[in-house]
């Protein structure tokens, strides 16, 4: 651990606990991105069976489609679990720094994480991914002690793995099919069928969305499982690996690296993206090429932000966009809990009703209240509903909600 001593020192604002303006910024800059992959799938039972929409077929929609994969799609969960990973390190040095045990804590923590997870799988989206941080962040525990070069080439070696597979899987299927993975006329309409009854299901009452939410979890856990899972935790190691090097704390005496990182970042990880949004569906060499790529747009969209906040203007944005962040998971809890009062039948019921750029426009819509609302809370209260619960049941106490409330101990925490 390190010594409290070393501990980051805080920002101005901030808690003693270290807590950083531009982690808090980039956090809330990922729950927009986020917001934006996961709302099509809120909005029409075909998004998780990798289909086209048979309602949204004009130019606009395929537009829109576009856009999401080509600027956010499987950029923006690894910008949050490189945060993870990040804020993993804080929370080291924070318990040193009061000279608590950080191992218990950190285990009640993950706990927690893992049942909110499940509730929100169950309930709110198919696609959660807190249970697979609660499970890799138990991994991430036991190679703590990790050194940052080393963690940086685990990370590279889990991506290059992944990736590989990827492309050892197109070369397969195009020896054997002599073409692309593209599905059968049968398998087709049976994914079509899927996709109708999935909307279906979704514009029921409670009891049908949670079916829907049950029997979605069998395609989405695979998903998460090899593709996700794995790729996340590489993001937690090359976030371990900054924390350690405080790459956050003083992002002015990283300029050069910083502008090394948009040099390459932005043309490769343009390039890969290009690929995968227009090298056709189903083009296994295109993901391939998209696993490898994205992380160097993540990287690249981190470091112009931190380079923008060093400006008047920038400061102002990151002020703006650390409110979310500072409540992320009550954040990233309530898009779910909007879009299901939007597009499922327990609310409007607009699932397979609203063209897709009208989608993205109200994922803007329910962001622009986020940062309002969010502004909101933390002028009153310390942390967001859901962070409370987290930290009660990770420090076995109830923690001070509003600004002026002090907080009362249970005789374990003490």
């Amino acid at each position: 651990m390190t010594p409290p001593s070393q501990t980051e020192p805080a920002r101005a604002g901030t808690s003693a606990t270290a807590r950083l303006a531009d982690v808090d910024a980039l956090r809330g800059f990922a729950l927009f991105g986020i917001l934006m992959v996961n709302i099509p799938f809120f909005a029409s039972g075909y998004t998780l069976l990798d289909i086209s929409d048979p309602a949204r077929t004009a130019w606009h929609d395929h537009l829109a489609s576009d856009v999401v994969q080509f600027v956010f799609e499987s950029k923006f969960y690894l910008l949050f679990a490189f945060l993870f990973g990040y804020s993993f390190t804080l929370q080291i040095n924070s318990a040193a720094a009061r000279g608590l045990t950080f191992r218990p804590r950190f285990l009640r923590r993950l706990g927690a994480l893992f049942l909110i997870g499940v509730a929100n799988a169950v309930l709110l989206f198919y696609g959660d991914i807190l249970v697979t941080y609660a499970v890799l962040g138990l991994l991430l525990f036991l190679v703590r002690g990790i050194s940052p070069r080393r963690a940086l080439w685990v990370a590279g070696i889990i991506t290059g793995t992944i990736a590989l597979l990827f492309l050892t899987v197109a070369v397969l299927v195009t020896v054997i099919d002599g073409a692309s993975a593209t599905a059968t006329a049968s398998e087709q309409a049976r994914m079509l069928a899927d996709g109708r009854a999935g909307t279906e299901a979704m514009r029921g009452g409670l009891g049908s969305v949670i079916g829907e939410r049950l029997s979605s979890l069998g395609t989405s856990f695979p998903l998460i499982l090899f593709f996700q899972g794995p790729l996340a935790f590489s993001a937690f190691l090359v976030g371990l690996a900054a924390g350690k090097r405080r790459v956050l704390a003083q992002p002015a005496g990283h300029e050069r690296k910083l502008r090394l990182i948009q040099l390459i970042g932005f043309p490769v990880g343009l390039a890969g993206s290009l690929f995968y949004t227009f090298g056709g569906d189903d083009n296994l060499f295109a993901g391939a090429a998209h696993i490898v790529s994205a992380p160097f747009l993540t990287a690249a969209y981190a470091a112009t932000l931190l380079r923008v906040f060093r400006t008047a203007r920038g400061a102002r944005l990151a002020e703006v966009l650390a409110g979310p962040g500072r409540m992320a998971l009550t954040n990233y809890l309530s898009q779910s809990l909007l879009c299901v009062l939007i597009f499922t039948g327990i609310g409007l019921g607009l699932i397979g009703r609203v063209p897709y750029a009208a989608v993205l426009a109200i994922a803007v819509a329910v962001y622009s209240v986020q940062l309002v609302w969010s502004a909101w809370w933390m002028r009153r209260f310390r942390m967001g509903p859901v962070e409370w619960l987290l930290r009660a049941a990770t420090h076995l106490e109830r923690p001070a909600m509003r600004l002026r409330e002090s907080p009362r101990r249970s005789p374990a925490s003490v």
